[in-house]
């Protein structure tokens, strides 16, 4: 039973960014970021991926880290949704296990304080070599506000 006097009831929960990605990553070609040239499905999927893990690097780096967590996620392989079942034929991970890896990313408060990973279902993992490259990720960050025509809030 947990009483109202326990410390982990008192201590106010961190906002938690959880980005759900994929380990099918694909690098990402800055002279064609929007794909203009050579376009394939499977590239436009990796290069979305990789660029998701890449920004929550990017703004774990530039939030308050002791306010907001930023983490990226692989849930699981091959669930059994409408697009895995036309394209692929076949499920290799349940929804639930994509449900629990993501879950536990969001509520596990040994999590709590990380901030900045990639995780592989319920494993920290590495990204794709791109992902930990700083330049490569404010370049991303700038094309980015670029496109969307944002300013930078920093």
């Amino acid at each position: 039973m947990t009483s109202r006097n326990d410390p982990a009831l008192r201590q106010p929960r961190l906002t938690g960014i959880v980005n759900v990605a994929s380990a099918g990553q694909f690098p990402l070609d800055f002279s064609d970021l929007m794909l203009e040239r050579g376009y394939s499905g499977i590239r436009a999927y990796g290069q979305s991926k990789l660029a998701q893990i890449m920004s929550g690097f990017e703004l774990a780096g530039r939030v308050p880290a002791g306010e907001v967590t930023v983490n990226s996620l692989h849930p699981s392989t091959y669930m059994p949704t409408k697009i895995v079942m036309d394209e692929i034929g076949h499920s290799i991970d349940s929804l639930a296990d994509g449900v629990a890896a993501t879950r536990r990313l969001v509520s596990d408060p040994a999590l709590a304080q990380v901030t900045g990973r990639f995780f592989d279902r319920a494993r920290e993992a590495r990204a794709n070599a791109q992902a930990y490259d700083a330049a490569a990720r404010a370049e991303l960050w700038n094309r980015s506000l670029q496109l969307t025509g944002q300013a930078d809030p920093a």
